[in-house]
């Protein structure tokens, strides 16, 4: 058996394989005797069969199930004699299928680009420091109170903030379009969570109340088949809530899971103590962030095509899954995999990034590290030792630890490798950094 490679356009490859005749015929030999064995022709005792009948017989089913035999076999030892690693399934061409001539078969796939990572001369990442203050503090304590609260329903026009039930049915040139319509519809005001337009018409309206609302889907829409174009909603308002702010009691104490805090300054010192928590942890992603974005700017390769289709495939499933829809079920325009490019080659590359960086490196984790990170993690729950015994069971939680070490000590090290340049922003900025 012989092979050799030939580099295509890309990372695209073709493996040329040839088998020997002799690995063919041996296998022959075995499928036939094998077959008059086991099988009773008419005329002939069970197992005195001859060759030449039972050629005729099987001889086509018995020559392509060596064929596909001999590449599945061939296909992976060639490969590691080759020194590829293929990120591809192989195309498989049968080139010749006589095994008196010999069998030979090419195999044309994609490979992972070979990556030297470099960090490049005079590059800076940013090193993130969030300040907060006491209106800081004060405003996450009102958006507590706000999200634990209640709706009470009242007897007023609708404001901004309210929620408004209502029921409407949408049009495109008239005719109604999938998922146009829904009744006794729960909708804050404010949320954003319909096309631009469509929550600031209510403002205003009271029970009872039935309206057109007429706007525009945005040119950028998920669903291609309504993107930019103008609708019509019938409306009407079925009920108006406004939102009663919980009050700072045990009952609130006891749904944040603060068991130890009795009294209001209690809970302002623990809601302190969560964002500085929140804010090291911040600091801590805006910084490596930064760090991913030169590295990317400055490593530029390509990847496999057939990498990159997975990688949109699923992300796509992902996206569906959270909106609840069954993917056999799901439109091929609600979220096309297209939409997901950027970000799934955005993944791609800082995955074989951070291999090639971990090799350069030579950083590895050591079980006592794990064991260390296993402890740290288990403190946050109220049985530690409970919680350490079940993840010490779980391969992929053990595994997703280890990844977790190594991307912090990979960053420590590009950290001590790069310049930096300060970077401070206000807490209250967070929110619209995260969009």
């Amino acid at each position: 058996m012989s092979s050799k490679i030939k580099k295509l356009t890309g990372l695209k490859r073709k493996l040329e394989v040839k088998i020997d005749t002799d690995e063919y015929n041996s296998s022959y030999s075995a499928k036939l005797k094998k077959i008059r064995s086991t099988v009773k022709l008419d005329g002939f005792r069970k197992g005195s069969a001859p060759d030449n009948v039972l050629i005729q017989k099987y001889g086509p089913s018995i020559h392509y199930e060596i064929l596909n035999e001999l590449i599945q076999k061939t296909y992976p030892i060639e490969l590691k004699a080759q020194n590829i690693n293929p990120a591809s399934a192989p195309k498989i061409d049968i080139k010749s299928e006589d095994p008196k001539k010999g069998i030979s078969y090419n195999a044309e796939f994609e490979v992972f680009p070979e990556i030297k990572p470099k960090l490049g001369m005079f590059k800076k990442y940013e090193e993130t420091t969030i300040s907060f203050n006491d209106k800081d503090v004060d405003f996450a304590i009102d958006d507590i109170l706000d999200r634990y609260g209640e709706w009470k329903e009242v007897k007023r026009n609708v404001k901004e903030h309210d929620q408004a039930t209502i029921d409407f049915v949408g049009t495109i040139d008239g005719e109604e379009f999938e998922g146009s319509s829904s009744k006794n519809f729960p909708l804050v005001i404010g949320s954003n969570s319909m096309i631009p337009g469509f929550e600031e018409a209510i403002i205003g309206k009271k029970i009872g109340d039935e309206f057109s609302i007429n706007v525009t889907f945005p040119e950028d829409y998920f669903k291609k088949d309504l993107a930019g174009k103008a609708t019509k909603f019938e409306t009407k308002l079925l009920k108006v809530e406004e939102k009663i702010k919980a009050k700072v009691d045990s009952a609130l104490f006891s749904s944040l899971m603060m068991d130890e805090v009795k009294t209001p300054k209690e809970f302002r010192a623990e809601i302190v103590k969560r964002m500085e928590k929140e804010v090291e942890q911040q600091e801590k992603s805006l910084t490596k962030e930064s760090i991913y974005k030169l590295i990317l700017d400055v490593n530029k390769f390509d990847i496999p095509q057939a990498t990159l289709d997975d990688q949109m495939k699923s992300m796509r499933n992902d996206a569906l899954a959270r909106m609840g829809q069954k993917l056999d079920d799901a439109p091929e325009d609600l979220y096309p995999e297209e939409t997901f490019r950027e970000d799934a080659e955005k993944r791609i590359k800082l995955d074989l990034l951070f291999s090639a960086f971990l090799k350069k490196y030579e950083l590895e984790v050591s079980e006592s590290e794990i064991q260390e990170y296993l402890e740290k993690e288990s403190k946050k729950y109220k049985e530690p030792e409970q919680y350490m015994n079940w993840a010490k069971t779980q391969q992929n939680t053990l595994e997703n630890f280890k990844m977790i070490i190594l991307e912090d000590k990979l960053i420590e090290k590009l950290k001590s490798e790069l310049k930096s340049s300060d970077k401070v922003i206000k807490f209250k900025d967070l929110s619209s950094l995260q969009k």
